[in-house]
């Protein structure tokens, strides 16, 4: 219900804003680009579905030897005494469990390709447990709130983005990154935890918070004796490292028991053809309603009234260039990253926007995204308490990575 609202909202807003660039200032072109907005968005949405299958088909073939091996039993067992607090609803032992960690490892280690088809997994096996199969169930909105914080430790994609434009120390938003992607990951489990009355206090759910900061210090120590090569070399190939171990490590477990690996590939990735086909509409209502909106100039709108906000305030306004990348990464991860580009051409990779406008994209997920795809892949139109908890762990990540960009680059 909210996500119809928000969706509606989107049009109405676009609509009005338009009409009055039409009318009061004889823009005659707006209209005109909103219509090829609808179409180019609906193509882009196809070509993001078409893009998926192949990458579906592969992950949830090599998930399928797993579930026939026995490893995601075995990681569903390892992984039970948090599991059954963070998600009291499903079973111990339930196949779920292992798939879940597969996604959030991939999130972790930013391997976007790999965690989309296994998070769609781990929503299809969480689907099978829910009693109202139109309505998002408690275990469904903590797993999907885990996805749209965007845990990230290694944030390969924006290395890269940065060195392809220039940067003289691609990696110097590390840190910054890790910090704010960790804030709204904590951010978000507690608002779950909250409104699903989850005891955070539990031993257990402790010992993973400090195991969550321990984990983000090492790692930080670490990277902070290696030069910028070395750093890029090391989080690229630790994820390419895991990523291949995955892949082995299921047909070896396949093979140890006589598993027929090939036919549970095929078996698996008819699965994958099946789910890219499904999230089509959803991509397609999504994208259409937030190209629109960015189309009729109600983001430039929003942005020009939030400087002269912050500047009535007496606050620098320097950050409100790098907004544009915060307030699209949840509706829309490849127009957040389009952003980000545009924000180090226009400003420079090195500089104090260019470099937030990098925070902001690191700091959190694509939630409307993450929301159409995972919930559309099974059906589900009652979403209950997901896009608060999402966009407030949303607000809290884009809150530290401001905070942090002036602390590390002002």
């Amino acid at each position: 219900m909210v996500l119809n609202y928000i969706w509606v909202g989107f049009f109405i807003i676009a609509f009005v804003v338009a009409l009055a660039k039409l009318l009061f200032m004889g823009d005659t072109s707006v209209f005109p680009a909103m219509i090829d907005s609808t179409f180019s968005s609906s193509k882009t949405a196809f070509e993001i579905s078409l893009g998926l299958t192949g990458v579906l088909c592969l992950w949830l073939g090599i998930m399928k030897i797993g579930e026939r091996g026995g490893v995601v039993d075995w990681l569903a067992r390892i992984l039970s005494p948090l599991f059954t607090r963070l998600f009291p609803d499903i079973p111990k032992g339930h196949p779920a469990t292992g798939t879940i960690f597969m996604n959030i490892a991939a999130n972790m280690l930013g391997l976007d390709n790999a965690a989309t088809p296994l998070g769609l997994k781990a929503m299809e096996q969480l689907q099978t447990l829910n009693e109202r199969k139109e309505s998002a169930s408690n275990p469904m909105i903590m797993f999907l709130v885990l996805n749209t914080s965007g845990l990230t430790l290694i944030p390969v994609s924006i290395m890269v983005y940065r060195a392809q434009m220039g940067a003289e120390q691609p990696t110097d938003v590390f840190v910054p990154i890790l910090l704010a992607t960790l804030c709204s990951t904590i951010a978000g489990m507690i608002a779950v935890c909250i409104y699903q009355r989850i005891n955070m206090f539990q031993r257990t759910l402790l010992c993973f918070w400090a195991g969550l900061c321990i984990g983000a210090g090492i790692i930080l120590w670490g990277m902070g004796h290696l030069d910028r090569e070395e750093m890029n070399l090391y989080s690229t190939q630790v994820a390419n490292i895991f990523l291949f171990l995955v892949i082995i490590g299921f047909i070896v477990a396949g093979i140890r028991h006589k598993v027929n690996v090939y036919d549970a590939f095929v078996d698996g990735a008819k699965e994958g053809f099946g789910t890219a086909v499904r999230i089509i509409p959803y991509l397609v209502a999504i994208l259409v309603a937030i190209g629109v909106f960015r189309a009729s100039g109600a983001m430039d709108m929003l942005l020009g009234s939030i400087r002269w906000l912050v500047a009535s305030l007496g606050f620098n306004t320097e950050f409100v260039e790098a907004l544009p990348t915060a307030l699209m990464k949840p509706l829309s991860g490849s127009g957040a990253r389009g952003m980000m580009v545009d924000a180090m051409q226009t400003h420079g990779a090195d500089s104090f926007v260019g470099r937030l406008a990098c925070l902001f994209q690191g700091s959190t997920d694509t939630t409307f995204y993450i929301l159409a795809v995972y919930f559309g892949s099974v059906g589900i139109k009652r979403m209950r308490h997901a896009v608060p908890c999402g966009l407030l762990a949303d607000f809290f990540g884009i809150l530290a990575a401001l905070i942090l960009g002036y602390m590390f680059f002002a």
